[in-house]
């Protein structure tokens, strides 16, 4: 059956995208590069309530939502089930039920249409969403991954290769952020609620050195964050006044700061020109305006994925699978879903 996929290839082919690894219901529609639907139903108001994702209630909103997400994305493309050229579907890495969830319905509709199956890894979807902003984007450009499970500074030789400079040698950045949220008693999502509380404040709190001080591209988020604890806790165990949004400023410009830094050094060091990023992270304001202040400096072209498409969405998804697709990776209806899945 592969063969006879691959010998009905098209150039532009219409790709369905489904995503569903976490508190997201998605669905999106692309030809080629160009997008034509992008559509969510989500969990998070309802997540919000227990101060996080509840692996069960995930799923069944999941179960509830998919077909429905799919039958908008294909209305707001205005395309019918049966032009698709292909199904493309997160597999890994996620929350294990969730992903089953989006898994099952894209291979009954992969089987029912007779076109391709085409498994993807989450994290190449966060790395592949650039594609959908420059279609003159191609390698070898140096990217910054920033999501709530993996931070790295990689390169990127081609659509289907990169090499892992450097990451976090313990928490992701935006597991950071969510944890400082929690300290400062900001709700659920953290990152969001701590970048608006940081407009407010001034970065006046000393930070610890050694974030900065690894070699490398690697980086530490486990000492900042153990730092910023014992501050907000000395300073209410002696009754001293404190600010939050101060301290907010300060984590935000020591957590972000590093990897600006540390990807155009890399851009430098590869005699790359270009830039891109991907991961919810890289939503932050602060941190796309740093990236694109240094990467002006140096000379580098930055292309940055919308706001809206650096969170779990499906056009990523659909993104990367427009990749594997030109490449003839299709997926066997035998794939499992997978909970952890490594970043290469």
């Amino acid at each position: 059956m592969r063969d006879s996929f691959l010998l009905s290839m098209k150039k532009s082919p219409l790709i369905l995208g489904i995503e569903s690894s976490c508190d997201e219901t998605a669905a999106a529609v692309i030809r080629g590069r160009t997008l034509l639907s992008d559509e969510i139903i989500s969990s998070a108001s309802l997540q919000a309530k227990y101060g996080g994702v509840v692996p069960e209630i995930a799923s069944r909103v999941h179960s509830d939502a998919v077909d429905e997400v799919v039958r908008r994305a294909l209305c707001s493309a205005d395309v019918k089930k049966e032009e698709l050229d292909a199904v493309a579907v997160t597999y890994g890495a996620g929350l294990l039920g969730a992903l089953l969830v989006g898994l099952s319905f894209a291979k009954g509709f992969a089987y029912g249409l007779n076109i391709p199956l085409i498994g993807v890894n989450h994290i190449r979807g966060h790395l592949a969403a650039c594609y959908l902003e420059d279609e003159t984007l191609a390698p070898p450009f140096m990217t910054l991954l920033a999501s709530g499970g993996h931070t790295a500074i990689l390169y990127t030789e081609t659509p289907t290769k990169f090499e892992v400079l450097g990451g976090t040698l313990d928490d992701a950045a935006g597991e950071a952020f969510d944890k400082v949220a929690r300290v400062l008693g900001l709700p659920y999502p953290g990152g969001p609620h701590v970048e608006q509380l940081a407009r407010e404040g001034k970065n006046v709190v000393p930070m610890p050195k050694m974030l900065k001080g690894l070699g490398g591209y690697d980086f530490s988020y486990s000492g900042l964050k153990t730092h910023i604890i014992n501050y907000v806790h000395t300073k209410e165990q002696k009754g001293e006044a404190w600010s939050k949004a101060d301290v907010a400023a300060s984590f935000q410009s020591a957590a972000l700061d590093i990897l600006v830094e540390k990807t155009v050094e890399g851009a430098l060091e590869r005699h790359v020109r270009t830039v891109t990023a991907g991961g919810g992270v890289v939503a932050n304001g602060y941190l796309r305006e740093r990236l694109q202040s240094a990467c002006s400096r140096a000379g580098l072209k930055l292309v940055l994925p919308e706001k809206r498409r650096c969170t779990d969405n499906a056009a990523m998804i659909a993104a990367e699978g427009l990749i594997e697709y030109e490449a003839g990776n299709f997926s066997p209806l035998s794939l499992n879903a997978c909970a952890s899945i490594p970043l290469r």
